[in-house]
């Protein structure tokens, strides 16, 4: 349709619409995160034994609530875009393999997967235009 041929020129905005819609959604799941304090960064960072690794979950946690809730906030800013996009991922991979693990199936997992893929195709993409980064 014609209408949507021109729509191309704008792919800066598109992108900056969803570097801020997904950013304060990321901030909206992380702030609270990193606001438990050590104790809920350890259960956090306890979800890094789906990966077999069982040391340092109050490090492993205050990464996951950082990623979340900082990284948030630099995808809105394009600041750090791709090594941001590159934690983001990371972090959902975890969180899928956290709900395979409880058995939720895909289904229960579907959202980090989609978050997941939705972070690595950032990473390639780059910020766009409006963004501190620039590429």
């Amino acid at each position: 349709m014609a209408i949507f041929e021109s729509l191309g020129k704008y792919r800066n905005t598109g992108l900056l619409i969803l570097r801020v819609g997904l950013g304060v959604m990321m901030m909206v799941h992380g702030l609270p995160k990193i606001m438990g304090g050590p104790d809920g960064w350890t259960q956090l960072g306890g979800s890094m034994k789906v990966i077999h690794i069982d040391f340092l979950p109050t490090f492993w946690g205050f990464m996951a609530a950082i990623s979340e809730g900082l990284g948030g906030f630099l995808l809105i800013l394009g600041l750090f875009f791709r090594p941001v996009n590159m934690l983001l991922f990371f972090t959902m991979v975890i969180a899928a393999l956290v709900h395979f693990g409880k058995g939720d199936g895909v289904s229960g997992a579907s959202h980090a997967i989609e978050l997941a893929i939705v972070f690595l195709g950032l990473v390639f993409i780059g910020p766009g235009k409006y963004s501190i980064d620039k590429k």
